[in-house]
């Protein structure tokens, strides 16, 4: 029996990429997908974060301990990558991501035997093949609460577009993770001329900063701010997938919360900048579905 072990890490945006490639990987291959969503978080003291596909209508079994490659897991994976990168492609057992770029290599290896699967593949072009099931996989089971059942019935209510702000560095500092100053004030502008009178739902890790870079009154919108913390980051992807339209930030979670929504004439405004003082950090090769628009 062929088995395809994805090892889930990062956030939650990221953590569907693993999963959809994976995914994909097995399905074409009549294989076995196994999710291995411990390894990735066990030593992860930084973040603290934690797998969240629970959320989701996903129909694989976990990885058990021995297909984790416990005990010793961080010492034997680490040889299993060096002993896999000397061989062909084509006869690995552990495939780590080269590069960020879409790398169509991917879509056309024949697993054998017990495969592991490591890497973001932050494109859609690795499971484009397989979105209707992808689509069924990844439904969201809606969070219960009276807060988020409310700001849901709002967005039923009108012409709802989903703006994501993401903050990598702070508001005010000089890094070179944010989102361009002016690119919200832009893709504001553009998403006026597509969807007039349109109401917005601002979702951000720094709400009041993010409020502050929409330049609208605050009657045309709503600011979602009691999904805090990683372990409710679940329930905004839902309230995001329930909108008509997007302005999402330079961020994988606000790029599944516009694929997953369901409507078919949506309208996904991206950031459009790529290099960042010599460095790609976002834009590269197979990102941003073709008919998203780019400010």
């Amino acid at each position: 029996m062929t088995k395809i072990i994805p090892r889930i890490f990062g956030g939650l945006g990221n953590q569907l990429f693993c999963y959809a490639a994976a995914r994909r990987l097995a399905l074409v291959n009549h294989a076995e997908l196994v999710v291995d969503d411990v390894s990735g978080f066990a030593y992860d003291a930084v973040y603290q974060r934690h797998c969240q596909l629970d959320h989701f209508n996903i129909p694989c079994r976990k990885a058990t301990a021995a297909e984790r490659l416990e005990p010793f897991s961080r010492v034997r994976r680490t040889l299993k990558r060096r002993w896999n990168q000397r061989l062909p492609f084509a006869q690995r057992a552990y495939l780590v991501q080269a590069g960020i770029d879409f790398d169509p290599s991917l879509l056309h290896f024949k697993p054998k035997g017990t495969v592991y699967l490591e890497g973001y593949w932050q494109s859609e072009e690795y499971f484009k093949d397989v979105a209707d099931t992808l689509r069924q996989d990844l439904k969201i089971t809606p969070p219960t609460d009276a807060d988020n059942l409310a700001i849901a019935a709002r967005i039923g209510d009108c012409t709802a577009v989903a703006v994501h702000v993401r903050f990598f560095d702070e508001p005010h500092a000089t890094g070179i993770n944010n989102a361009p100053g002016d690119y919200y004030s832009r893709a504001v502008e553009t998403m006026e001329r597509l969807v007039p009178a349109a109401h917005y739902f601002i979702f951000s890790d720094q709400p009041a900063a993010a409020r502050a870079r929409i330049p609208l009154p605050d009657a045309r919108v709503t600011l979602v701010a009691h999904n805090q913390g990683d372990e409710h980051a679940y329930a905004d992807l839902w309230l995001m997938t329930q909108c008509q339209h997007f302005i999402i930030a330079n961020s994988t979670f606000s790029w599944w919360g516009a694929w997953l929504a369901a409507q078919p004439e949506k309208q996904v405004i991206a950031p459009g900048f790529e290099m960042r003082q010599g460095k790609m950090w976002w834009g590269f090769k197979g990102l941003l579905p073709g008919e998203w628009i780019k400010v």
